[in-house]
């Protein structure tokens, strides 16, 4: 049986910090073609370090290049793929047939998006026969289907999303943004029209009354609970969704899905861990949960028509900034500018390199020790792992 691999979204190096502890492998971009428009972080100019550090943290790199290209994009396209094979990128994820030629020229491997919509064994073949190593499959698929397929398919490997925001569109193929906005989600610009409130109406002009105003905001997928469910179906690869959110959802999605796969194959998995990680995965953003296409087509109860933000009551409270790291002794003098700390408190480091969370073992405030601190002071602490001045420091509350 396959031990799938946990793959996790990031946008910097401090999502690979979240993720190397409990991930196999991170999909990301680069600003330059992207799915993700306003991620800025990761560009053809440090990609060689980027892939490096993914290397070094034992994670394979997965560069996606998905987005619609133009015929202007073609040149660009192409110095990605070049670049990505000469920095050691494990394989690019595309659909367009002309990057999936560029990737073949390159010889360098590569995955078909789910945005290519492959629903059945036969499309999946074809994609094996010019190459393919791996499809990501249409998100619209029951775990019937995938398991089907798997079947048919013999060696290529399979890959679904197992967490995180849905698209109201097949497979995020979505025309709405382009067509409201001129914001084509296609091209990585998506306004999210599916989240905004909306009013009925009849032909007449007259008002509906409806459950909620939000008739198009889907809830998360989650399959926490149905880990073995998609362990059996053979799927290689568990995808989280999420190259937006911060290193905290990445750490708590990735350690969650980690450990339920873990436990299933060490024969530990109980109702109660599942009950654990599904209030972890609680604490960080969501819009509720619910199983997509996986038991069969969502219902009205896929659809969170009250609200289309996040719903977790857990939130980063900022309390201040690291002012200097010692690495000799692995202590940061940090500046508590907005709230005060005590001993055992939680704190989470975080910048575009750093993500950390530790208790407050011990602390000093001119070299003698105190068991708080009060709202602008400068403390010492001694940190779990390396942090970087200008770090942002945080705690949680509810």
């Amino acid at each position: 049986m396959i031990k799938p691999e946990i793959m996790s979204p990031v946008k910097n190096l401090a999502g690979l910090e979240a993720s190397r502890k409990y991930a196999n492998a991170v999909y990301f971009s680069v600003s330059e073609l992207s799915m993700r428009a306003g991620l800025k972080n990761i560009t053809l100019a440090n990609l060689n370090k980027f892939v490096k550090k993914c290397h070094e943290y034992k994670l394979k790199a997965y560069l996606a290049l998905n987005c619609v290209l133009y015929n202007n994009d073609l040149p660009k396209a192409k110095k990605i793929i070049t670049k990505a094979k000469q920095v050691g990128v494990d394989a690019v994820i595309v659909w367009d047939m002309a990057v999936i030629e560029m990737a073949r020229q390159a010889k360098i491997p590569f995955f078909i998006s789910t945005q290519a919509n492959v629903s059945n064994w036969q499309t999946a073949l074809f994609y094996k026969k010019l190459g393919a190593k791996r499809v990501v499959l249409a998100r619209e698929l029951t775990l019937k289907q995938i398991k089907e397929l798997k079947k048919k398919v013999g060696n290529l490997e399979i890959e679904t999303f197992v967490h995180g925001a849905m698209c109201y569109s097949i497979s995020g193929r979505c025309l709405l943004s382009a067509y409201l906005y001129g914001a084509s989600a296609n091209c990585g610009a998506c306004a999210q029209p599916c989240r905004k409130q909306y009013t009925l109406t009849d032909e007449d002009g007259r008002q509906i009354v409806t459950e909620g105003k939000y008739f198009m905001s889907a809830k998360d997928l989650c399959m926490i609970e149905h880990v073995p469910d998609l362990i059996t179906a053979g799927i290689d690869s568990f995808k989280i969704e999420g190259r937006k959110r911060d290193p905290r959802y990445v750490a708590i999605t990735a350690r969650a899905y980690r450990e339920a796969v873990d436990a299933y194959f060490n024969k530990t998995l109980t109702a109660n861990k599942i009950i654990g990680w599904k209030k972890e995965l609680e604490s960080v953003y969501n819009r509720g949960f619910s199983t997509g296409f996986y038991f069969g087509a969502p219902n009205k109860n896929g659809i969170s028509y009250d609200q289309a933000d996040n719903l977790s009551k857990t939130k980063k409270v900022l309390l201040g900034q690291v002012e200097h790291y010692f690495s000799r002794l692995s202590v940061a003098t940090i500046k508590f500018s907005h709230q005060g700390v005590k001993i055992g408190q939680e704190i989470i480091f975080e910048g575009n390199a750093t993500f950390a969370r530790q208790k407050i073992d011990s602390m000093q405030i001119d070299g003698r020790p105190v068991a708080k601190a009060g709202k602008g002071v400068l403390v010492a602490i001694k940190t779990v792992q390396p942090v970087k001045k200008g770090d942002r420091v945080f705690t949680l509350a509810d």
